[in-house]
């Protein structure tokens, strides 16, 4: 994946772990529009890539702002993040879309926990000033830790919804409330802690169909031992190559000089999905939906294997 270099153009302070960090071109043009919910790769100071939401305007084409939580457990790339300064240089993706607008709805419901409000702030901000119907739902500890809260209160008071304090064993109560009469059409969006989104699944299937549920998800789903693996064969382009157990495809096509982009290798980013024409994948990512995965048409191979003994894929 071809990376381009940018500049921190300003850090702001969220809350006590979260920075917004602002990027631009060294040469000034523009490094937008993006499309509402996009994400980018980052590396860090340390060489490790992440990927963030954008948090800007989508229609403002200067500049992009991502948001860092600092992370207690971090392994260098959160707290690297936090150590930067203005001026300094970091490499970034263009942006891609996992969750997008659902352009056939009437209206959109937008769920938040904790640092998840980054894509749905994009999101929020891009609807309000042009005129979609939508509302906000944040969930929150406290007002101190809600990240870009007074930006919401400020801009689309009216559609924002606070539910700061509330329980984990009172987060599907408030749900089932705030969800119970949605208009025609309505579309649900969440991005949050893997826990919550589940329960916003839940909850959001009861009056919408899976279809019409979106989630964001930059967490990576627990793999197998590689004990439990079984190896197989995988054909490409007219050639075939065995997968053993202790290797991923994206490992042995790249390893045979197959152009395949990665960028996470968790399942996370989507960045190595490819198109499958034969045989069954046994989806082990954490960014395919639910429906893509139950067509059994695409994978991501950094970390999905099969189910049989062989597969025919495509470049997506």
């Amino acid at each position: 994946m071809t990376l381009i270099d940018v500049i921190v153009s300003d850090i702001t302070p969220e809350t006590p772990t979260v920075k917004s960090i602002t990027l631009v071109k060294a040469d000034g043009s523009p490094l937008g529009p993006y499309l509402p919910g996009a994400h980018i790769d980052v590396e860090g100071p340390t060489a490790i890539t992440r990927q963030y939401s954008l948090c800007s305007t989508p229609d403002a084409p200067d500049s992009f702002v991502f948001a860092v939580k600092k992370e207690a457990n971090s392994r260098g790339g959160s707290a690297a993040l936090h150590e930067l300064s203005v001026g300094d240089t970091l490499r970034i993706s263009t942006p891609r879309n996992l969750i997008a607008i659902a352009e056939e709805a009437q209206h959109h419901v937008l769920v938040a926990a904790g640092i998840g409000i980054t894509p749905m702030l994009s999101m929020a901000r891009y609807m309000d000033v042009h005129g979609i119907s939508f509302e906000l739902h944040y969930f929150a500890r406290t007002e101190s830790e809600a990240a870009f809260l007074p930006l919401l209160k400020d801009r689309c008071p009216d559609k924002l919804h606070q539910h700061l304090g509330v329980t984990r064993e009172a987060q599907e109560h408030v749900l089932k409330d705030e969800l119970a009469e949605l208009p025609p059409h309505t579309h649900i969006y969440t991005c949050g802690p893997a826990g919550f989104m589940d329960k916003v699944f839940a909850v959001a299937r009861e009056h919408v169909s899976p279809d019409a549920i979106h989630l964001e998800n930059f967490h990576a789903s627990e793999q197998p031992d590689a004990s439990a693996n079984a190896a197989f064969e995988v054909e490409l382009d007219g050639e075939t190559y065995r997968i053993p157990a202790d290797k991923s495809i994206v490992e042995v096509l790249q390893d045979n000089g197959c152009d395949v982009d990665t960028s996470c290798q968790e399942g996370i980013c989507g960045t190595c999905i490819m198109q499958v024409l034969e045989g069954s994948p046994e989806h082990r990512d954490n960014v395919l939906t639910r429906a893509e995965k139950e067509s059994g048409e695409v994978m991501a191979v950094c970390v999905s294997r099969t189910r049989g003994q062989r597969l025919v894929l495509d470049y997506y």
